[in-house]
């Protein structure tokens, strides 16, 4: 090993350090901090509730971690949630709610394979692809829905993939617990995981070394899509309704975490389990917000700042390693 590669090893863990270091700890105070100021926070049922209201997010923000790690980025993941919820809970009121389960996981993936040829083969940058599939779905789902609110009482099985429990923890936590660590372990061990962050750092070296770049990058956009239509099937099971409205919020909140758990927005770096942390980080703002009886709109100016500095801290990390 030449003294110039051992120096670019240290110089990415130290990086890796850093990424870890910016959630892990302020994940860790704030934890502490609502455990002490906010007796309720730290019951069990309210620590189960916050990762249960997360699971569909966790979900979709594990696959658009490879994504970005395989330097795209998705801006229809909410868009396409609520299409997956929407054509679920329509064809389940129709034949029933195994079917309504696979329309909507069918729907994500189809929505997330055409992101990808877009990106891909179409060579459309993926901020302004994703964006306009974002609109294109958006439109597609409240012609679907009508504009009205579609309910799901007459199904009430539909309500099982996210409301029946196994030893006290709801599905939807299960679900989210096994999807996760499949991406997770997907990302961090698997051939393709190393082709991603490949394909991410430098494209064209990795396109020389043989990797299959196009791809790989199609995979990414079709596991979050696929992601997206699970989230969305989970979030109108819990809810026992679809409707259209939605998107742009659950995208934000997806990127935010993702972000916030340290994946480079320029790709080649990231980690599912950071985002894991990531998205629980906002989370608990807004739990602690809430049990604290602070004006929820403190969030959206906390989480903006801790936004800033997470693509600060990337990009310092960046421009110092060069």
């Amino acid at each position: 090993m030449t003294a110039s590669t051992l120096t670019g090893r240290l110089r990415r863990l130290q990086g890796d350090d850093i990424r870890a270091a910016a959630i892990v700890i302020p994940f860790a105070l704030l934890f502490i901090t609502l455990a002490l100021v906010s007796p309720p926070f730290l019951t069990t049922t309210n620590l189960l509730n916050i990762v249960d209201q997360q699971s569909h997010v966790l979900i979709i923000a594990a696959a658009g971690t490879l994504v970005l790690v395989c330097g795209g980025i998705d801006l229809s993941v909410g868009a396409v949630a609520a299409l997956a919820a929407v054509v679920g809970a329509t064809v389940a009121l129709a034949a029933g709610a195994p079917m309504g389960f696979m329309a909507g996981i069918a729907v994500g993936l189809v929505a997330g394979l055409a992101n990808g040829v877009i990106v891909t083969y179409f060579r459309i940058n993926p901020l302004i692809g994703t964006l306009a599939m974002s609109f294109l779905v958006a439109g597609l789902t409240a012609a679907v829905a009508g504009g009205n609110l579609i309910v799901l009482f007459e199904v009430p099985e539909f309500g099982a993939l996210a409301r029946s429990e196994l030893m006290g923890v709801r599905s939807s936590t299960w679900i989210m617990i096994v999807a996760v660590i499949i991406i997770g372990l997907v990302l961090a061990r698997a051939t393709v995981g190393r082709y991603m962050y490949a394909v991410g750092g430098n494209p064209e070296a990795a396109r020389l070394a043989g990797v299959p770049v196009r791809p790989i990058r199609l995979a990414t956009f079709a596991i979050s899509g696929a992601a997206a239509g699970l989230g969305g099937l989970l979030l109108a099971s819990r809810t026992l309704s679809a409707q259209a409205s939605g998107g742009q919020e659950l995208t934000f909140t997806v990127l935010a975490g993702i972000v916030v758990g340290g994946t480079s927005i320029a790709g080649g770096e990231g980690a599912v389990w950071r985002t894991v942390v990531g998205v629980l980080f906002i989370a608990l703002i807004g739990n602690g917000l809430n049990l604290l009886g602070i004006d929820p709109l403190y969030r959206q100016m906390v989480l903006g700042l801790i936004i800033l500095l997470a693509v600060g801290i990337d990009a310092a990390l960046r421009y110092g390693r060069r």
